[in-house]
């Protein structure tokens, strides 16, 4: 049985100009102690996937399983199973940590939980913040409260939406290395994210939405050998020619061609040299997850089978 199972998921909204598909039928399954990305641009659906998932949105069509348990027909069981931690920061301002986190276990009727507490306040780095008021902690300390909170039910299947953002390289390092351990302990980790290094590092499988439909969902290791042999990076002292307009990546001066051969790395360099412009610290790598991305991002192309 797959810990998560998106079944022809689908999602309408209604606007004063009309309608708006979200999801146009999403299926993919994510199995138990799977560690899954689920990558995608801005408005690609990937919110609104994690929302039905949730039970905070109803899809216009399809189901959602989480452990077999349907997230509208059986809400109280679905959702028990999952730990979200959201993109935004909230929390309640008149309690302290600890108190959120045994407020948050009577939620889902867990009793006696301070072991498990004192575990996630250890891990995440909380400790010495126990006894503080939400409304004393830094953001950064806050994004640790909301993971402690998602995960003080010990829900088999943990969702981090967008985790990283807005917080310190420590926090994004203690996350990983919690996160990993309960992975390795048999829990489903689902990862939306934009830091495409981390989900390369990190998730076994990964799935592509854009403008609501499946249009990559592989491996991450066969993802990563059907891209582009090599890339091409340098920096430009110029704008970059008309010619490489939608297959660059270009970080102010920094520039990245894929280039599958030497033949191609010389033609891109003799197009540059052609425009008089100058390329300094000229170098080869191997392709990465983002070129992976942008490769499928900008491909015309339809779901791609599992």
């Amino acid at each position: 049985m797959p810990a998560i199972s998106f079944q022809a998921v689908s999602k309408t909204y209604s606007t004063p100009r009309g309608s708006f598909q979200a999801l146009d039928g999403v299926s993919f399954d994510i199995q138990q102690g799977e560690f899954f990305g689920l990558l995608g641009p801005n408005g690609a659906g990937k919110t609104t996937l994690i929302s039905v998932l949730a039970g905070l949105v109803r899809a216009s069509g399809g189901r959602v399983l989480v452990h077999g348990h349907d997230v509208q027909k059986d809400y109280a069981k679905s959702r028990r199973a999952l730990g979200v931690v959201p993109q935004e920061l909230v929390f309640d301002p008149f309690f302290t940590v600890r108190e959120s986190l045994r407020i948050q276990s009577g939620y889902f009727g867990v009793k006696n939980n301070d072991a498990w507490i004192d575990e996630l306040l250890s891990s995440l780095g909380l400790a010495d913040k126990a006894g503080s008021n939400m409304r004393q902690l830094s953001g950064g300390m806050k994004r640790r409260v909301l993971v402690a909170q998602a995960l003080v039910h010990r829900p088999p299947v943990i969702v981090l939406d967008e985790p990283p953002a807005g917080v310190d390289v420590e926090l994004r390092q203690t996350l990983w290395q919690f996160i990993a351990r309960l992975n390795k302990e048999g829990h489903t980790v689902l990862l939306t994210t934009h830091y495409l290094e981390e989900a390369e590092a990190l998730c076994n499988r990964i799935a592509m939405l854009k403008a609501g439909r499946v249009v990559a969902l592989e491996r991450t290791s066969e993802l990563l050998k059907a891209a582009s042999a090599n890339v091409l990076r340098f920096k430009l002292d110029g704008p970059l020619p008309p010619e490489f307009e939608g297959k660059a990546r270009v970080t102010g001066r920094i520039v990245q061609l894929p280039a599958h051969d030497a033949h191609e790395i010389e033609q891109h360099l003799a197009v540059i040299r052609e425009a008089g412009l100058r390329v300094e610290d000229v170098e080869i790598r191997k392709a990465d997850l983002e070129d992976v991305f942008l490769d499928v991002m900008s491909a015309d192309q339809h779901e791609v089978p599992a």
